[in-house]
């Protein structure tokens, strides 16, 4: 009897789970069996054994004779983000409660590191922690993963274990292409997990090449936290359009240090000069120092499209060997950019000193 009981009490589980990713639904015992793939005569009667139990214990109602269904408050179920550990272990963290939902390997149920889920919650009547099952994907953090491309004889796979990411992507072989090759780092999209698959189905979107060449490292931290490697189209025709030159009428409206000593402080490297020093001797023993910042307000207006792509962007990310900039080359390392012998123009703050 204990070896039938060992052999069967993953039923349990996969019943509970199929109630909670389906709750106010109501179901017989075959339709159960046949989502878990219960075929043979001792499987079903223990299925029957524990939705009895559960109807006992009250997880589960039987509203209907030979119908069940989930015994179910709204307070068991929550939204949440979710938190994947180091160890495969994960942390749904909701505004509404107190402290976190701890959900074991087993009740992560395929959804990442980050995502929007619903989880169906309970209390351990250990410690009164409390722990939950996800029983919904309700938003994907991310849909592209970088990994390292796995090619066998029938089929492919990307590998993308880590930290906080608990599984690889499988790839069909129609996929590769003469230009992968086995181990290049490459670009995943997720593409669905179907119920029965061990690991999710994903599309390759781009090869960055042999691990370990600068180019290809650069590549892949970018894609891996989702920043982009080239504006849209529409932001660079925009950028192309900014009238940069510098006018008699706009020269009225500023006051000019074209005479005056002004420099910047960068390494030779630098292509965006985001400010600028200008030193200035009054009088005897007065002095004026002026702090100038590139005034990209002028060229960028409220609400327009180069306007919301800074703000979807937020900074400029400074890489090993490259920049990724808020905003258009003709802008970041061109007109805004206070570049030796160039006229431009600037916001600027004054500060008189007498010494």
């Amino acid at each position: 009897m204990g070896k039938a009981k060992n052999k069967y009490r993953h039923i349990e589980k996969k019943m509970l789970s199929f109630f909670r990713e389906n709750p106010g639904k109501e179901y017989n015992y075959k339709q159960i069996a046949a989502v878990l793939n219960l075929r043979d005569t001792r499987g079903r009667n223990e299925l029957i054994k524990f939705l009895n139990l559960n109807v006992a214990s009250k997880q589960l109602l039987s509203p209907s004779r030979g119908k069940y269904a989930l015994a179910v408050t709204k307070k068991q179920y929550h939204q949440g983000i979710l938190d994947v550990t180091s160890s495969g272990r994960g942390f749904v963290i909701c505004e509404e409660l107190e402290q976190d939902i701890s959900i074991p390997k087993n009740g992560i149920n395929k959804a990442f590191n980050g995502d929007l889920v619903e989880v169906y919650c309970y209390k351990r009547k250990k410690n009164g922690s409390l722990e939950g099952e996800i029983v919904n994907i309700i938003e994907r953090k991310k849909t592209t993963f970088v990994g390292t491309l796995q090619i066998d004889k029938n089929y492919a796979f990307v590998l993308t274990r880590g930290a906080r990411m608990y599984t690889d992507f499988f790839i069909d072989k129609k996929q590769i292409t003469p230009d992968y090759n086995d181990g290049d780092k490459v670009l995943v999209r997720f593409d669905e997990w179907p119920k029965r698959a061990e690991s999710p189905f994903g599309t390759l979107i781009e090869n960055f090449g042999p691990p370990g060449e600068t180019a290809t490292e650069m590549h892949a931290i970018l894609s891996d936290y989702g920043l982009p490697l080239r504006f849209p189209e529409e932001v660079e025709a925009a950028a192309a359009e900014i009238d940069q030159r510098i006018t008699a009428e706009e020269i009225k409206k500023r006051r000019d240090f074209r005479d005056v000593l002004t420099f910047t402080i960068d390494p030779k490297t630098a292509k965006d000069f985001d400010d600028a020093l200008s030193f200035e001797v009054l009088g005897e023993d007065l002095y004026e120092v002026g702090i100038h910042i590139a005034d990209v307000s002028h060229y960028v207006q409220p609400g327009s499209i180069l306007d919301q792509e800074a703000l979807d962007r937020a900074t400029s990310v400074y890489l090993v060997d490259r920049v990724v900039p808020m905003l258009p080359e003709v802008l970041s390392n061109g007109v805004c950019s206070l570049r030796p012998h160039e006229e431009k123009y600037t916001f600027l703050c004054c500060f008189p000193n007498q010494w």
